[in-house]
């Protein structure tokens, strides 16, 4: 194509320099673009208002080179997302349905370099010749630098008329709606096809940490936000949806050992900016970068931080960069919650222990990861809770206030030990230290319904989900405290609020799957724990609630054979045996149940908890070896 004679342009906020190659924000501040994307940008600016056809473009931009549809509208998301266009938006760029594009922005050409047509201010003010007289209008002995000095000094009362207006409106605003929540989305790429999905959410895992580390405000934890990661994800909706008055939203790309990051807070209601800022920094500076962001975030805010908050806002965990990305992806694989997840996600943990001895977090994530073994994956107790609890301890010897390593304590303390007044004073020492932590009131409402509090544990699952309103394990474990309190319609409708959010959740058709048995609806409580079985990958519970169904459905002949199939792959795996003495008892053979309890209590497995409160095994409780059980797990 031909190449213009002019090679500057202007619209909205932005300038393009297309020798330098260059596209620059409202403050200046360039913005980087791979090599294709500027060049498709600015073949869209130099023919603003005509409609370019995708083939156009492609060959265009793509000269001499075959590429496919799908390379263009990736591309065009890129532009749009670093313009700041939002969904539906069609502020820049407008595509036209089976054609291709239209750039519709009003485009500025300028001749001159910006440097010799005014420049920008300080306050990133464009002043330009074409806003002073021009040489004819002038008078021959009039002084240049005056006047331009004049009409800088005028651009600077406006701008500071304007801007104390703008703080005026703001702090009014603060007074009558101050903000009591935030969310921090996962941050996405500048570059779509250059991601790196573990940097993009553990970026916004750390600034949770930080700025959840107070009284003030609630911060939507990880679990909530992270299904937010949507490369198109509008922040204001996910603000509405997430329930919060205020969104920060990012941008992250890591080039080699380099860093960019854009950030901008917003309110929820109406979409305005609360503060915005660009950083581009070597990598090994990242801990900067996220100092200046939670600090400017806190002053937006107006968060007033305790001796003690502050000490924790400002903890950066490590100062080793290679340990934080160690850290970074296990996180990333040990929330995933699936077996061969967690367990790589314990060797990243090792990796970053190993790259900074003195690294709590680290060691607290360790801990949760081996925690959730034997909770969600078949894995013998024996093997993960020690390990949990070393590395629990570990973390508060080098952090005493740690509140994830009380968690994980309290975790092994109940689930393990069968400590519970220890398991109760961790779990409240975790809520002291962070009152906001929703793990925290998750797994003490769980303490306090298998001892039977059930009132205590619907109060504290829902300041959990107060906290964090669309965890899916938080809404599930509310239906667990409605059955066991025996408000099975409650129990039924909060399950199905789960499957709203996400309809494979596994562990709300197990739940569902245990109330359609109390009620006797055999034939219900059989699809639901086919379903769990399906989802979670062939979890044991639920193989084992289906043959219990199928029992006392009298469908003796299906249960007994999925009874030999548990117990042929006992012999290659761990199989909990609360599960097979749950089959057992269902059949009528209450010596085996017994006998199977027994090997449960042996093995220390961790559905044993429920023995106090699980209807299932009502029919044993006036017998001498189950009353023997609870009171050697100090139940009864």
């Amino acid at each position: 194509m031909n190449e213009p004679q002019t090679n500057n342009y202007e619209f909205g906020e932005f300038r393009i320099d297309a020798v330098k190659r260059l596209l620059s924000g409202g403050d200046g501040e360039s913005l980087p673009l791979t090599p294709k994307v500027f060049e498709l940008l600015l073949y869209l600016v130099r023919n603003n208002g005509r409609v370019l056809e995708k083939d156009e473009l492609m060959r265009e931009i793509w000269t001499n080179t075959i590429v496919e549809e799908s390379n263009l509208s990736q591309n065009i998301s890129i532009l749009r997302r670093v313009l700041g266009e939002k969904r539906d938006e069609h502020q820049f760029i407008v595509t036209v349905p089976g054609r291709g594009y239209k750039f519709v922005a009003d485009v500025r050409e300028k001749s001159e370099s910006f440097a010799a047509a005014g420049g920008l201010n300080k306050a990133g003010l464009q002043i330009s010749d074409d806003k002073l007289q021009t040489e004819d209008q002038r008078p021959k002995t009039i002084d240049r630098s005056r006047n331009y000095k004049i009409w800088l000094m005028l651009f600077a009362g406006i701008l500071a008329i304007g801007t104390a207006v703008y703080f005026w409106q703001s702090s009014a605003k603060s007074v009558l709606s101050p903000i009591k929540s935030i969310a921090v989305l996962p941050f996405k790429p500048l570059v779509a096809d250059n991601r790196d999905e573990a940097l993009e959410m553990g970026m916004a895992d750390t600034l949770i940490a930080r700025l959840g580390n107070n009284r003030e405000i609630v911060v939507r934890p990880l679990s909530s936000v992270r299904r937010f990661g949507n490369l198109e994800q509008d922040a204001q909706s996910a603000g509405r949806e997430l329930g919060v008055d205020s969104v920060l939203d990012g941008n992250i790309q890591h080039w080699g050992d380099k860093i960019r990051v854009n950030v901008r807070l917003i309110g929820t209601a109406d979409g305005a900016t609360l503060w915005a800022g660009t950083f581009d920094e070597k990598f090994t500076d990242i801990f900067v970068v996220q100092d200046a962001i939670s600090q400017k975030v806190a002053a937006a805010l107006a968060l007033r931080l305790s001796n003690d908050e502050k000490n924790r806002f400002n903890n950066r965990g490590t100062e080793n960069v290679e340990a934080y990305r160690f850290y970074l992806q296990g996180r990333y694989h040990a929330l995933k919650v699936t077996p061969p997840d967690i367990r790589q996600g314990i060797e990243f943990y090792k990796q970053a222990i190993a790259a900074d001895p003195l690294y709590a977090l680290a060691f607290a994530g360790m801990a949760q990861a081996y925690a959730a073994l034997p909770i969600t994956s078949d894995v013998p107790p024996n093997e993960a809770f020690p390990q949990a609890k070393a590395a629990a301890n570990k973390a508060l010897e080098i952090e005493p206030e740690l509140a994830e390593a009380h968690i994980i304590l309290g975790v092994v303390e109940f689930w393990f030990d069968w400590g519970w007044t220890n398991a109760e004073a961790e779990l409240k020492k975790a809520i002291e230290i962070n009152p906001n932590n929703s793990d925290a009131h998750r797994f003490y409402a769980v303490l306090l319904t298998v001892l039977g509090r059930s009132d205590e544990a619907l109060a504290e699952i829902e300041l959990a989900r107060q906290s964090d309103p669309l965890s899916l394990i938080a809404g599930a474990l509310k239906a667990q405290a409605f059955f066991y309190a025996g408000r099975d319609a409650e129990a039924i409708e909060q399950s199905n609020k789960t499957l709203e959010i996400e309809p494979n959740f596994w562990i709300a058709h197990l739940m569902l799957a245990r109330i359609y048995i109390r009620q006797n609806r055999f034939d219900e409580a059989i699809s639901a724990a086919k379903k769990a079985e399906e989802f979670s990958g062939g979890n044991s519970e639920a193989l084992s609630l289906t043959a219990y169904a199928l029992a006392k459905a009298d469908r003796r002949d299906e249960a007994l054979t999925m009874l030999e199939a548990l117990k042929s792959r006992s012999s290659e795996r761990y199989v909990p045996a609360y599960n097979i003495a749950m089959i057992y008892n269902a059949l009528g053979n209450d010596a085996e149940a017994l006998n199977q309890l027994e090997k449960a209590f042996q093995t220390r497995d961790a559905r044993m908890i429920l023995l106090k409160v699980e209807p299932k095994w009502n029919n044993l409780r006036d017998k001498p070896q189950f009353i023997d059980l609870l009171k050697r797990m100090k139940l009864q």
